[in-house]
């Protein structure tokens, strides 16, 4: 942190996120940090005023040279679909932009955010936070929980001093180091909360539970002494007095140390607003906010828990943030409350949420409400979601109705996007119209998609003018892209003229593109010229394609030639390609050699591929060798593979060690492996074990984690928030 400040003052623009658990001095380490700037004259900015999120995106582009941009608490400056991407942009700009610098951008992150933004997608999966996790790579520092031993001891020597507010700290502290949380209040928080009365724990929860499933800081009253009537039992229902909700919230106002109230009263700004503007909504009176440690004690014990019904119906009587709202109706989905999921996105989507509006149209189009679902998808588009137009021009293109297609493409592409004049000239193709497809992919061309120029030339292949495509890859390569030679190489090798292929690959290889080579080997290999293949596979490697050598490896493995595959594998290993020693582990177990196997698979996993244990693992449990596959599960997870917990588990689960199972199967959906505990049920299911296997599937739909689609049949209407089936509902 003090070097990103040190820069900063030298002239270079610096972001630092630091990221820690709740209480850990992330903020005060920040605020010391640009002590130094200020006395140097440098502004600070906070942007806050109406939301974070809405300031910084009005004034991010004002910023100038010598200011201090703070985003703490950066997931309300990055969390927002489609605001904090835009946000993440700005302060790419920013950062990267001559004329502004220098600045400094300092943010702090729960590392459960941090794990959500930075994380990558599933394959085929959305991508929401793509801008974030470029922002954040490489600009992120992790505060530790606890304080050394060697913190610890110039703590004490400070404490002697004369610190005796440390010098308390420190008896409290000493054994688990979590000195930090303990001059923050933290254990005394944890004490109200632990031995509250009935009343005083159910508001506590209620609003932890509305902050994990995606409610805002700010809570209200009302909302609030609704949401927790079931988290208490009936009798301590009956032992209530009128003034119940007023004495608790008193007491929970009450701070500790001086400092944090464990719920305290908190003003919300009016949001300011232009004349003309949509008159905002009903007030939502007294506003609480949830002290940041008991809100990240609720998300971590709180987890496998979903809500009881009293949440769900204060949310949608009380809450009227669209964003509030949608969050609890993707929760209450993921959690397969479907019937409470659906009253709170009509609520979201009435309240003008994009992506509310968005997912009910998808739910009118499975009903076959075309008519309604394009109705909602066009007010989605209209509120700014940007997978609606497309979602129109499908539902008109899969109906036949091209023309109503195209007039929306045509909408869509008056604001300037190539990319949709390429998709009407898709459309002209498709309805045999190649000259009509022919201009438009041209337009798009000239209008910034050079990938407009490969379907064109795609498009002259497919009708047999090899002649006119080969010129358009040729002028493709002209703007560039050197790779653009490739595509008329295939054409050439397709149609058998290797010499023609081979004299192409060679022009290209001379712009110094190593895949080239690359090609030119696998070419070599195939018509038998084994020495000359690895010769310009290996000078590929040398161009920086270590792939190269992984290729040709393949290729002799393929042929039977393992002693060549091997010496070629370790070469590719040598040039920098870790995935090859995940073969050659695989390879040295199959043939016994459980030392050299075991050794490789560290070395791949050191350099970054853990999965190479757990296929080790799986192989020696095949092998009967239950008690060197744990070994190496558990060596696995320790890499960080969450997927060998997962196996680990169903491991244990086959040897009849269900509770050892079970335990596993949350840690692996902790690490990242939701389907996990959907897994094990199925296992029991099949087992004919139907109890254990509905225990199981109704934990995981509580916690919120993934079932796939087995469980659709299970429950065709849901689930009641205590647990049991839904009835039939409209």
């Amino acid at each position: 942190m003090a070097d990103a400040a040190g820069d900063a003052a030298k002239g270079r623009s610096r972001m630092v996120v630091l990221v820690g658990s709740s209480s850990t001095g992330k903020t005060r380490a920040c605020w010391e940090a640009v002590q130094p700037l200020a006395d140097q004259g440098w502004a600070l900015w906070h942007p806050f005023d109406p939301t974070r999120a809405e300031a910084a995106l009005a004034d991010l582009e004002r910023v100038g040279p010598h200011t201090v941009l703070w985003l703490n608490e950066t997931q309300h400056y990055l969390g927002g679909p489609q605001a904090g991407e835009r946000i993440a942009a700005a302060l790419h700009t920013l950062l990267t932009d001559p004329g502004r610098e220098p600045v400094l951008i300092l943010g702090t992150l729960w590392p459960e955010y941090a794990s959500q933004y930075i994380a990558l997608p599933h394959p085929g999966g959305p991508d929401p936070h793509s801008r974030a996790r470029e922002l954040l790579t490489g600009r992120t520092l992790t505060v530790p929980d606890t304080f050394d031993q060697n913190e610890l001891l110039a703590a004490e020597a400070l404490a002697r001093d004369g610190d005796q507010l440390l010098a308390d700290a420190l008896t409290r502290a000493h054994t688990d180091g979590r000195l930090a949380q303990d001059l923050a209040g933290a254990p005394e928080l944890l004490r109200r909360y632990q031995h509250a009365i009935p009343a005083t724990r159910g508001l506590l929860e209620a609003a932890m539970d509305a902050r994990r499933l995606g409610v805002g800081v700010h809570l209200p009253q009302t909302f609030l002494t609704d949401a927790a009537a079931d988290y208490l039992t009936d009798h301590d229902w009956d032992q209530l007095t009128d003034d119940w909700a007023e004495a608790a919230l008193s007491d929970l106002a009450r701070p500790v140390h001086g400092k944090q109230a464990p719920l305290r009263r908190s003003a919300m700004r009016s949001p300011r607003r232009p004349p003309g503007s949509p008159t905002p909504g009903p007030e939502e009176g007294p506003m609480f906010r949830l002290a940041d440690y008991l809100e990240q004690h609720g998300r971590a014990t709180r987890r496998r828990l979903c809500p009881p019904a009293s949440f769900w119906h204060a949310a949608h009587i009380h809450l009227i943030r669209p964003e509030d709202l949608n969050n609890l109706a993707t929760a209450a989905e993921a959690r397969f409350r479907k019937q409470w999921a659906h009253h709170l996105r009509h609520r979201a989507a009435d309240a003008g949420h994009s992506r509310a509006l968005f997912d009910l149209a998808v739910t009118r189009e499975r009903a076959g409400d075309r008519e309604g679902a394009e109705s909602l998808y066009r007010q989605a588009a209209d509120a700014g979601w940007p997978l609606a137009r497309g979602s129109l021009v499908w539902m008109r293109e899969q109906a036949g109705d091209w023309e109503g297609a195209e007039a929306l493409y045509r909408q869509a592409a008056d604001t300037g996007n190539p990319q949709v004049l390429a998709n009407l000239a898709w459309m002209r193709k498709q309805a045999g119209d190649r000259e009509g497809a022919e201009s438009l992919y041209l337009q798009a061309a000239d209008a910034g998609d050079p990938g407009a120029l490969f379907d064109l030339a795609s498009m002259r292949e497919q009708a047999g003018d090899r002649e006119g495509a080969e010129a358009l890859y040729r002028q493709i390569a002209d703007t560039g892209w050197p790779l653009a030679l490739v595509s008329p190489v295939w054409m050439r090798e397709r149609a058998g003229d290797w010499e023609g292929a081979e004299a192409l690959y060679r022009q290209t290889a001379d712009t110094g593109n190593p895949q080239v080579l690359a090609n030119l080997a696998w070419m070599r290999e195939r018509a038998g010229d084994r020495e000359g293949a690895e010769s310009l596979a290996q000078q590929a490697a040398d161009a920086g394609d270590p792939g190269a050598l992984t290729r040709l490896a393949q290729m002799r493995e393929r042929a039977g030639d393992w002693e060549s595959a091997e010496s070629l594998y370790l070469q590719a290993a040598d040039a920098g390609d870790p995935q090859v020693l995940a073969v050659l582990a695989e390879m040295r177990e199959q043939a016994g050699d459980r030392e050299g196997a075991e050794s490789l698979a560290w070395q791949a996993a050191d350099a970054g591929d853990p999965q190479v244990l757990a296929v080790l693992a799986e192989m020696r449990e095949q092998a009967g060798d239950r008690e060197g596959a744990e070994s190496l599960y558990l060596q696995a997870a320790d890499a960080s593979d969450p997927g060998a917990l997962t196996r680990l588990a169903q491991m244990r689960e086959r040897a009849g060690d269900r509770e050892g199972a079970e335990s596993l199967a949350w840690q692996a959906a902790d690490a990242g492996d939701p389907q996990v505990l959907a897994v094990l049920a199925e296992m029991r299911e099949q087992a004919g074990d139907r109890e254990g296997a509905e225990s199981l599937y109704l934990q995981a739909a509580d916690a919120g984690l993934d079932l796939h689609t087995s469980t659709i049949d299970r429950w065709p209407w849901g689930l009641d928030p205590d647990g049991s089936p839904t009835p039939p509902w409209h």
